[in-house]
């Protein structure tokens, strides 16, 4: 039945997760996706050093509906980035990647694209500094940055800055530009983004997971030619 379908699913991305049979000095956690062992190395002292199930759900996604989603040779940014799953994967699946984040997570991102990139992917990914918001022109120009997707995991999270996060979406967006965003609902403030994010650009829900209380979004610039819809049910 779809229930026993959906259960399955849900523990099919949740098992890509493994621990270190062994304790050791540094902690990570390990992954598998895109065919690899990828190990990722997580801090305590703020969110963005964690793997949240939204990273999973992504991963999962773009590894499992690769030929829809073909990430071979296309420009990728993701926002958001932490300590840099998403990129990994996306990297692994041949994407040209830039990961980015706040300044004081980039030296752990760094480490974990380099450890688990380095030899393993056509185009090494980037990593650079994003604060929603800012010096976005100057930053990421609108004349030479053309991404074909922006990928984002749990980006409106008890957040003060969702006006910025808003205006960083619609820079990086091209009319061409789709945009794969997953979500957790945690409190209203979720819902209130949601809406406004509408007022800017085409929003599908391509997939629901209620035990996760996690969402899948494919989204475009309202009124985008050349883009097109294509439901896909997990």
């Amino acid at each position: 039945t779809l229930f026993v379908s959906y259960k399955q699913v849900v523990s099919e991305i949740m098992g890509r997760c493994f621990f270190p049979s062994l304790i050791t000095t540094t902690s990570w956690e390990g992954f598998h996706f895109a065919g690899h062992e990828i190990r990722i190395t997580e801090a305590t002292d703020c969110y963005g050093a964690f793997v949240w199930p939204s990273a999973l759900v992504l991963c999962y996604f773009l590894e499992t509906y690769s030929k829809q989603y073909n990430l071979a040779d296309k420009n990728v940014i993701e926002i958001g980035a932490g300590t840099g799953l998403v990129s990994i994967v996306a990297s692994l699946l041949g994407a040209r990647v830039i990961a980015t984040d706040l300044p004081n997570l980039l030296g752990n991102l760094q480490y974990n694209i380099s450890r688990n990139t380095k030899m393993k992917c056509k185009h090494q990914p980037q990593v650079k500094e994003l604060s929603w918001g800012m010096a976005l022109e100057k930053n990421f120009p609108r004349s030479s940055n053309h991404f074909d997707y922006i990928l984002a995991t749990d980006v409106v999270y008890a957040h003060p800055f969702l006006d910025e996060l808003l205006t960083t979406f619609d820079h990086l967006c091209k009319d061409t530009t789709i945009i794969l965003w997953v979500m957790k609902f945690r409190l209203d403030k979720e819902n209130k983004f949601v809406d406004r994010f509408q007022e800017l650009f085409d929003l599908e829900e391509i997939s629901n997971f209620p035990s996760l209380n996690i969402k899948l979004y494919k989204a475009v610039k309202k009124n985008s030619r050349g883009a097109r819809y294509s439901q896909i049910k997990i």
